[in-house]
């Protein structure tokens, strides 16, 4: 899909050359039309996807070629983080993605609102500040989830952890949570860095942008820095929950293993005696007696009961 910044109406003639050119899973048609209208070369999805420096981060001639990773993934190709390109010059920007960003349509919705008669370096800018609030919502909001998972764990007197019965379903549960989490704060990491490394170059590498662009992209990279600092504050708590869910789960089989250890040791005195009477010799003297079958229970009995109470005593159990 192209969409063309201004917009062209149906049957007219464009009245200038677009400033912003938007590749969405671009057909080979839409790149060469791109390419040959406005001498430009427009990045494939695979050189998109290289991590090297010097691939994501170039030059040629006055354009920059700029791409970097988003912090979604798709099944269609591998479960790979899917890119995003920019290629900027004084006169145009074309981006090329391959899935929906909650930053553009955003970006598009307020240039028309506001007829906005702007260069390619200020929609470059108001794309990337856009980005920037995106991922500082969706910091806040795993922000939000984190806490809601650390009450769930830890319990408060509004409230309590849940009966034992339920306790460890609970505790998978929580740690599926902050798994899911911790993903989906890795991937929001590679893209802020992607931004950062994007918006450093730009700012040194494109001398022909305006003083305002350069204020901008200068906020965007202070932004940017407080947010990788935030995300890594989350990162660390939400290893931190999942050591105490660990910790938790831990515990429980712990528990689980403690009674089955105090049920074996308290098992084993009255199978001995069990045994022993069992043994069917004549000459066992037990046997002759009227009240033997009692006296076998009661010292059955006695020989499960005085391990419990040391187990007590001790607070084993």
């Amino acid at each position: 899909m192209l969409y063309v910044y201004p917009p062209v109406p149906s049957g007219a003639q464009p009245p200038q050359r677009p400033i912003w050119i938007d590749l969405q899973a671009p057909t080979p048609d839409e790149e060469a039309l791109v390419e040959s209208e406005h001498g430009l070369r427009i990045p494939t999805h695979a050189q998109l996807q290289e991590i090297e420096t010097s691939s994501r981060l170039r030059v040629e001639g006055q354009t920059l070629m700029m791409s970097m990773p988003l912090g979604v993934q798709d099944y269609r190709f591998a479960n790979r983080p899917l890119p995003l390109g920019f290629v900027l010059t004084k006169d145009i920007l074309v981006t090329v993605r391959y899935c929906d960003i909650h930053a553009f349509p955003d970006v598009q919705a307020t240039l028309l609102r506001e007829h906005s008669d702007c260069t390619s370096a200020a929609v470059f800018s108001r794309l990337l500040e856009a980005m920037v609030d995106f991922a500082a919502d969706r910091l806040e909001q795993i922000s939000a989830d984190l806490a809601a998972v650390s009450q769930r764990v830890f319990g408060s007197p509004a409230q309590p952890l849940p009966e034992r019965q339920r306790f460890n379903g609970a505790m998978h549960h929580n740690l599926i949570s902050v798994g899911q989490t911790g993903e989906h704060l890795s991937r929001i990491r590679e893209s802020l860095l992607g931004l950062m490394r994007i918006v450093s170059f730009a700012a040194q590498t494109a001398a022909w942008l305006p003083s305002d662009i350069q204020a901008r992209l200068k906020t965007v990279r202070h932004d940017l820095e407080s947010l990788s600092d935030y995300e890594s504050h989350l990162s660390g708590k939400t290893q931190f929950l999942q050591d105490a869910i660990l910790g938790f789960i831990n515990t429980q089989q712990n528990d689980i293993f403690k009674v089955l250890t105090i049920v074996s040791v308290v098992g084993v005195p009255p199978t001995l005696i069990a045994s022993i009477y069992g043994m069917n010799f004549r000459n066992i003297p037990e046997y002759g007696w009227k009240y033997g079958y009692q006296w076998g229970l009661g010292v059955i009995a006695l020989s499960i009961i005085l391990p419990i109470l040391w187990f007590k005593w001790r607070k084993w159990w």
